[in-house]
């Protein structure tokens, strides 16, 4: 069965598997401890340190071992604006990040700091000098990820790092899904990463902290990984995590370049195989192995359940896969559909016929949802007499507020508008992705008594 998730956790690589069968029987001790079974653990965690500090590009001693990514990140955020607090308590991040930095950002803003968020273009980018321009005297800490977790736009670190730097600013670089895959940004002040975004055991993180930052750790202090990182360390898993790395980062020139390959072929093949489908995300700066798209008039969780039962598993950022209904806040943030919304992100070695069958399945699979749906399959009917429609779909989830939408378009006049009563969070997103699809016109949102309404004028 295809495994086409390696953005939420990569399969174990070979290497690690092998590195943490032996570190088992030779790292089990307290590497703090002088007699020799904590010399020869100690021996293994400064060799895994070296190891991940060298394919990270920095100092044994500046890198800490932590229990996850998502701590690396809490760590490292809350470290820096603690040490940087004379300064001031303005905290800059990206609009898309990842929920740990989101996160970060409203705790600190709830402990009476101050948050700037730097919007994203509609492929998912941040502008350098949007970032620059927000960025302030009290700013204590900016924050951007290497590359999008959901739709691999690659962002510009570097400029991003050399505004910072004029500035006086740290920059926080989440890298959790480029590390293993793509050469590291310059100019991080702060690097984070995630051991199972690469191939190595989860469990596992790493924070990397400049010698010159300011830093302070928050929390009790403890003894081991220079305070930052409390508790026995998983010395076996951090071997194992720093041995893939490396070994995946040996691979990853060759691998990307076959991987990009592959994802080519589906970001052109899906949109000629399944009609009104918008794949997102920058086509150019993008990590090599991960492609979204969004399907219109389908539910995202039973497209995903559909696609299992096909034997693939993929993910979704779509609000009918969310117990929240709300879509994913990277796609509100770029302003796509999100509606049957499908991520595919291939792990190395993935065959190219596995590809082939991913294509042969994903149209039948769409084309009888949407069948099973009620959506339309036909363009927009000639003008009909009636200069406006309200349609209620109140209490409805997507896709429905957009299927009855394009039910009814064709019976307006060109000029005619359609009236969508909705309470779904994601018609606020995937009505005007739709009319952007349809170059029907988005007029705006209105109050209404319950929901929203939701104006579209037909052009054409």
């Amino acid at each position: 069965m295809p495994y086409f998730d390696t953005a939420s956790a990569a399969p174990l690589h070979p290497v690690a598997r092998q590195a943490l069968l032996a570190a088992l029987d030779e790292g089990w001790a307290d590497p703090a401890r002088l007699y020799r079974e904590g010399r020869r653990a100690r021996l293994l965690l400064d060799a895994a340190r070296e190891a991940a500090a060298e394919a990270v590009g920095c100092r044994p001693d500046e890198l800490t071992f932590t229990p996850s990514g998502t701590l690396a990140v809490h760590s490292g955020i809350s470290g820096a604006l603690a040490g940087r607090r004379r300064v001031g308590r303005h905290l800059v991040v990206s609009s898309v990040e990842h929920s740990s930095v989101l996160h970060s950002a409203a705790t600190h803003e709830a402990q009476g700091g101050s948050v700037s968020e730097v919007p994203v273009d509609r492929s998912g980018a941040v502008s350098a000098a949007a970032y620059a321009a927000v960025l302030r005297e009290d700013t204590a800490l900016a924050c951007l990820q290497s590359a999008n977790h959901e739709v691999g736009t690659e962002q510009p670190v570097a400029g991003v790092a050399e505004a910072c730097r004029a500035a006086g600013v740290p920059l926080l670089v989440d890298a959790a899904q480029s590390l293993g895959r793509e050469p590291v940004p310059e100019g991080w002040s702060l690097l984070t990463g995630s051991a199972h975004k690469w191939g190595g055991p989860s469990g596992v993180g790493l924070l990397a902290v400049r010698k010159g930052v300011r830093f302070a750790v928050r929390g009790p202090a403890d003894e081991r990984e220079s305070g930052r990182a409390a508790g026995f360390e998983n010395l076996p898993a951090i071997v194992a995590a720093a041995a893939s790395l490396r070994a995946v980062r040996a691979e990853a020139a060759a691998e990307s370049v076959r991987l990009r390959a592959l994802v080519d072929r589906i970001r052109a093949a899906v949109p000629e195989l399944v009609p009104d489908v918008e794949v997102v995300g920058d086509p150019v700066r993008r990590l090599p192995h991960l492609v979204t798209f969004s399907c219109l008039y389908v539910d995202g969780e039973t497209l995903l359940h559909e696609l299992d039962r096909a034997g693939f598993s993929v993910s979704s950022g779509s609000s009918c896969t969310s117990s929240t209904l709300t879509p994913s806040h990277v796609l509100r943030a770029m302003g796509v559909l999100s509606e049957g919304n499908v991520r595919v992100s291939l792990p190395n070695g993935t065959a190219e016929q596995d590809v082939d069958r991913f294509l042969e399945v994903l149209p039948r699979v769409v084309a009888e949802l949407r069948e099973r749906l009620g959506a339309p399959v036909a363009a927009p009917r000639e003008a009909a007499p009636s200069g406006s429609l309200v349609v209620d779909t109140l209490g409805k989830r997507c896709p429905v507020p957009v299927i009855e939408l394009a039910k009814v378009i064709g019976d307006v006049p060109v000029g005619g508008t359609v009236t969508v009563l909705s309470d779904d969070e994601a018609a606020r997103l995937d009505i005007p992705a739709w009319c952007a699809m349809r170059e029907q016109e988005y007029v705006g949102e209105e109050p209404a008594d319950r929901g929203s309404a939701h104006v579209v004028r037909r052009l054409s």
